[in-house]
């Protein structure tokens, strides 16, 4: 659907002007409304069709994508954006393959929609269904990441909702190209094109809007970005939100540890992609194994680009080691930065965590059945590994296809919102004349 709004492109910078915020977004979610009770209600065959569309129209579009996002980069680079920052936003062929892969696997998922979770028959002959059902109509808000558009709008459409998205204003373009390709898959399986809508302003007073319901439209909320971001949707939100809060991901090498595994592991962790919210920003050592493992480990990290900021017996390993602030122990990097610190054995490890995690993804490494199955059962984070990199926190790792976020909370959904997090349920309840004595 195209709105009323004047875009006036210059070579860095889009200038949108759509009047009336309020009136704008009413009608996005007045028409979001409406598509999801056709949603609701669609086959499963014409989702996968309209799916398979629009990871048709993605591979056709990689051309006008990628054309957007040059647009999108080289107004972050004139703004001093950070290298992490430029690689959460940029896009080639081969990011774009894997966005129009992941609505291929969504597609290829099983349909919640009408699923019977549960059911039983009471005494008095009463039969009981618990069904899942589609949430509604769902508000996306995200930063940076382009590639959310096309995961969130597949992973809404097979779950039977309605999706309102709301880009970041750095990759404003990006997202508009990739909408198109979504807009057109609909189109061709005959489902409302404002069953994904877009919001299509960079106006900050659109996300009020969203965080005011859209008029009692909007049915929950998905933050997917900076702590900032996140802290406000949680704040000023009126309706429930899955809470995607910052990634400050631990790696626990415990003293039974394998020290080439733990090498490896741990640089995956942090260095393959230092932008995602998987990525690892502290290092805990065991002291049993600091003489051995410490040094090793640092050396690595340092070698490898990454800055170290330690604690004193980590900062005795490397003159390179800058000293760590209390800061440092709460801090989501999203960069080649690291903090390290010794800790005594899987108990500390386990206070560390506690006092300074974000209960998102933490590992440890060991080969200590006893250690590894108190630190998997005692870590309350989401999402918990032993010899395992925290960079598999990830919904298409966990054959999800794709995923919203990572919800840290502990109500609905936790862990990556993939398709059955994006429904709730109901009861059927089928009887024979049964009244209630």
């Amino acid at each position: 659907m195209t709105y009323g709004c004047q875009i006036v492109t210059t070579p860095l910078k889009t200038v949108d002007n759509c009047g009336d915020i309020a009136s704008l977004m009413g009608d996005i979610g007045r028409r979001a409304r409406a598509a999801a009770q056709n949603v609701a209600i669609a086959s499963a065959r014409r989702k996968n069709t309209a799916l398979a569309a629009m990871a048709a129209a993605l591979r056709h579009a990689v051309p006008d994508i990628l054309a957007a996002n040059s647009e999108d980069l080289a107004e972050a680079r004139s703004s001093g954006a950070t290298p992490a920052f430029i690689d959460r936003l940029q896009l080639d062929a081969r990011r774009v393959e894997a966005m129009a892969q992941g609505v291929e696997v969504v597609r290829g998922l099983a349909d919640p929609v009408g699923t019977v979770i549960d059911s039983w028959t009471r005494p008095n002959g009463l039969r009981i269904e618990r069904v899942r059902v589609p949430l509604g109509v769902i508000g996306v808000i995200y930063e940076s990441r382009p590639n959310v558009t096309a995961d969130a709008g597949a992973l809404a459409l097979k779950a039977g909702n309605a999706v309102i998205l709301r880009g970041g204003s750095e990759s404003f373009r990006s997202s508009r190209a990739i909408h198109r390709a979504l807009a057109a898959g609909l189109a061709e399986a005959g489902l409302s094109e404002d069953a994904i809508s877009l919001v299509p302003t960079r106006d900050r007073a659109a996300v009020g809007e969203m965080l005011r319901g859209l008029g009692g439209t909007l049915d929950v909320l998905v933050p997917r970005g900076g702590k900032g971001l996140v802290a406000r949707v949680q704040a000023e939100a009126r309706v429930p939100v899955f809470a995607h809060l910052d990634g400050n991901c631990h790696v626990y090498v415990d003293g039974a540890a394998k020290l080439d595994m733990a090498k490896t592991i741990l640089l995956n962790a942090k260095m393959r992609r230092t932008g995602v919210c998987g990525a690892a920003e502290t290092l805990l050592v065991d002291r049993a194994c600091a003489n051995t493992h410490l040094a090793p480990l640092t050396t690595m990290l340092l070698d490898a680009g990454c800055e170290v900021r330690g604690d004193p017996d980590v900062r005795k390993t490397d003159a390179r080691v800058k000293a760590a602030g209390e800061a440092d122990w709460s801090t989501e990097y999203l960069d080649a930065i690291i903090a390290a610190r010794v800790v005594d054995g899987v108990e500390g490890a386990i206070d560390h965590i506690e006092t300074h995690g974000s209960h998102h993804t933490d590992a440890i490494i060991t080969e200590d059945q006893v250690a590894a199955e108190t630190f998997l059962s005692r870590v309350d984070s989401a999402i918990v590994l032993h010899n395992a990199s925290t960079q598999f926190a990830d919904g298409g790792e966990f054959g999800f296809g794709a995923e919203i976020g990572i919800a840290t909370g502990r109500l609905h959904a936790r862990g990556p919102v993939g398709v059955e997090q994006l429904t709730t349920f109901k009861y059927r309840i089928h009887g024979s004349g049964q009244i209630r004595p």
